[in-house]
């Protein structure tokens, strides 16, 4: 069946291939949410070794769909092909990452302290890891119809960690979440998973109902804060609270030190102005707010970044609602007092504003979801760290300097605010590694873990103790003979073998 025949709005039994796995209307999101409870047991069953089969096995199959996933996601959201080829190699090698973190086991945190006596008096046998929670709900983001969708980093962590998942897919793609999912089925019946495993929802009104399902246990949420503060809202009505991890809102300032701009404004320029504007800044980690010094050095570094942007040509965003979100907010920004055009005179194209510092307020502090970026001039470093301290949270806080400057008054202003601190770098593009945080202090996120990285399967797992239990009913990985693992026993952290 042609992916173009798949109508996201289509009734279960109308829909080919994704027959009782892919819903639209609310009353049907139970069947989905029952089915992914009922394979929970199952999916444990498969154990560490089989959950790596199925990531590995969603890898083999998202890559087999390149061509097509590149050729439907390119007419649904109208990123350029060499980006979404980018995004389907991410999302292979994400899976096959947490494949890796699945054998590895030290996620597991396997922890033994054998019964004896202690300061506190006579012990008992503690032996404590961390387990799955069960069914989680995935939300796709607009902005990465793969990466950070359907088959993407919160689906593997999820898979990962031992839960099922259902996905809500994206309305601005949803034929590129339906042939994704089909190759996540592929993967779980190649691997021998359970029914259930993953499911597919489609539409707002099912997304409510699927995160106030008494099956779900927790909810992963890349996309507005408006989009995140409503799903907050629904699941904080549920009888029986469950975590909420929500990716809304970032600035992620970027600031250039006086002596970072008399040395190398043409190469800041450069990378700054690519850095906003890429994939027509629908990024996450995009520079929104940047501080300029006044003065010559900050002059020609803001007029050569904004005559790079002024070059870059008008393109169609991700869907209506970013367009017109876009439109709206940058309007709203031109309107501030003391806000000046330096690039893109014309409301929907990449912009550059700017500000005087003395002239900033909470209104040039709102996220704009697109190729613009508002560059503040500050005269001072009191004055820089003023401004500083008034933003919000954010995934990202750059820095560019020289080695002669100080940066310690400035990193005291930026730790507190942002999840992840670059040097003279550009916070877009998010390497999926073991050290990444891609995660920050509201309303970046509301909580205190990454959504990418391996330690991302945190998010999805709680942990048990075993008191005095029998090893018959043990874990293999809390048993006393097992060394597949590292484990920490006694107190003591020891390797595996």
């Amino acid at each position: 069946m042609d992916v173009r025949d798949r109508r996201p709005d289509a009734h279960p039994a109308e829909s080919g291939v994704l027959v009782n796995t892919s819903v639209a209307d609310p009353a049907s999101v139970g069947t989905v949410t029952r089915a992914a409870a009922d394979a929970t047991a199952g999916l444990a069953a498969l154990g560490r070794a089989g959950r790596a089969r199925l990531l590995r096995a969603a890898a083999d199959e998202i890559e087999a769909r390149r061509e097509a996933l590149v050729a439907v996601a390119s007419r649904e959201t109208h990123l350029a092909d060499a980006r979404l080829n980018g995004e389907v190699t991410r999302t292979a090698y994400q899976l096959r990452l947490f494949a890796d973190v699945v054998e590895e086991g030290s996620y597991l945190e396997a922890t033994i302290d054998h019964a004896g006596d202690t300061p506190m008096g006579p012990g008992p046998d503690l032996r404590r890891m961390l387990v799955p929670l069960g069914p989680v709900a995935v939300f796709g983001a607009s902005n990465f119809p793969l990466a950070f969708s359907v088959p993407g980093g919160d689906t593997a962590s999820a898979l990962a960690a031992g839960c099922p998942v259902v996905l809500k897919a994206h309305e601005s793609h949803p034929e590129t979440s339906a042939l994704a999912f089909e190759a996540l089925l592929a993967a779980a019946k190649s691997a021998g998973a359970p029914d259930g495993t993953v499911g597919l929802v489609f539409g707002r009104e099912a997304g409510a109902a699927l995160v106030t399902d008494p099956h779900i246990t927790a909810v992963g949420f890349t996309g507005s804060l408006a989009g995140g503060q409503a799903l907050r809202a629904l699941i904080e009505s549920r009888p029986q609270p469950i975590p909420f991890y929500g990716e809304l809102a970032s600035l992620n300032p970027l600031v250039v030190t006086p002596a970072a701009a008399a040395a190398r404004a043409s190469e800041i320029a450069s990378g700054l102005a690519t850095s906003i504007t890429g994939s027509l800044g629908q990024l996450c980690t995009k520079p929104g707010l940047v501080f300029l010094p006044g003065g010559p050095a900050g002059d020609a570094l803001l007029a050569e970044v904004s005559a790079l942007v002024d070059a870059v040509p008008a393109g169609e965003l991700l869907n209506d609602r970013v367009a017109e979100g876009y439109r709206s907010i940058g309007t709203a920004l031109r309107a501030e007092p003391g806000v000046r055009v330096a690039a893109g005179g014309a409301v929907g194209v990449a912009a550059v504003l700017t500000v005087d510092a003395g002239d900033f307020t909470a209104a040039l502090a709102e996220e704009c979801f697109g190729p613009l970026a508002v560059v503040v001039r500050y005269s001072s470093e009191d004055e820089l760290l003023g401004v500083l301290a008034t933003l919000p949270g954010s995934l990202t806080a750059t820095v560019h300097s020289q080695p002669t400057d100080d940066l310690a008054p400035l990193l005291a202003v930026l730790q507190p605010r942002a999840g992840r601190l670059l040097f003279d770098g550009y916070p877009t593009g998010v390497l999926v590694a073991w050290a990444q945080t891609h995660g920050g202090p509201w309303p970046s996120t509301n909580t205190v873990h990454t959504s990418v990285g391996p330690t991302a399967i945190r998010r999805f797992l709680r942990p048990v103790t075993w008191q005095n239990a029998p090893e018959r009913v043990l874990p293999d990985e809390l048993r006393d003979d097992y060394t597949g693992i590292p484990r920490r026993i006694d107190g003591v952290l020891l390797p595996t073998g």
